[in-house]
């Protein structure tokens, strides 16, 4: 019996393409591969265009990249389109969302320029979707104590971005040299020298702490989720 040759679906490969290409931290074949579980080779025959999927497969896509099936099957978007034309009046389409971030411990945070090479998808506590546009090493917080106050609160979620422009005013987390973790609070820069400041003006503790030479700023924070 002859074997029967694989049916070629180019248009899934190239939503796939244009998913990895809104998503940084799934922008690989291997990416991806971590993520499913499914293997890189199959991967790549369907951003090829080589293989119509298995529907475990479409799913396990699908689920990875926070879209649907029918997305990658047709390109179309109309499940959204109708959940948003039946929803209240008074409520608005959210934010387009352009990728997940891990959300790690503050540990890995303050080593985070070491861990970041060998950092596997499974090494995240979990994987939170960003809305905003973010460099490739971006990560997630959540929020510990009350030094950021009222902004942010014990628990909130925090998205931080290595590769953003630390200025004067900007909400940063930064590893001091004699700790091992990192810390979050806001950037102070006056007279050539660096400052952090805690936002809460209850903050019992000093109210600028001097970092000139001794600590590493592991990134910018550009916002924040708050969980229920």
């Amino acid at each position: 019996m002859a074997k029967t040759k694989p049916i070629p679906r180019p248009e899934i490969g190239e939503r796939l393409r244009k998913l990895m290409e809104d998503t940084p931290n799934l922008s690989t074949q291997m990416a991806i591969a971590k993520r499913t579980g499914i293997g890189q080779t199959t991967v790549g025959r369907i951003l090829r265009g080589e293989v119509d999927p298995s529907a475990e497969n479409m799913r396990k896509i699908a689920d990875a990249f926070k879209t649907t099936v029918e997305y990658l099957l047709t390109g179309s978007i109309t499940v959204v389109r109708k959940f948003a034309q039946e929803a209240d009046a008074n409520v608005e389409p959210g934010p387009d969302l352009r990728g997940n971030v891990p959300l790690i411990s503050w540990v890995q945070a303050g080593n985070w320029e070491a861990v970041i090479d060998n950092f596997a998808p499974g090494d995240a506590e979990d994987w939170l979707p960003c809305p905003r546009k973010f460099g490739p090493h971006a990560f997630a917080l959540r929020v510990r104590g009350v030094s950021m106050e009222p902004k942010y609160q014990d628990g909130d979620i925090i998205f931080v971005d290595p590769d953003a422009q630390a200025e004067h005013g900007k909400n940063i987390v930064v590893r001091l040299d004699d700790e091992h973790e990192a810390t979050f609070k806001q950037l102070v820069m006056e007279g050539g020298q660096k400052f952090l400041r805690a936002l809460n003006p209850d903050w019992p503790g000093p109210k600028l702490i001097p970092i000139n030479g001794n600590a590493t700023i592991c990134g910018v924070v550009i916002g924040k989720w708050v969980p229920e």
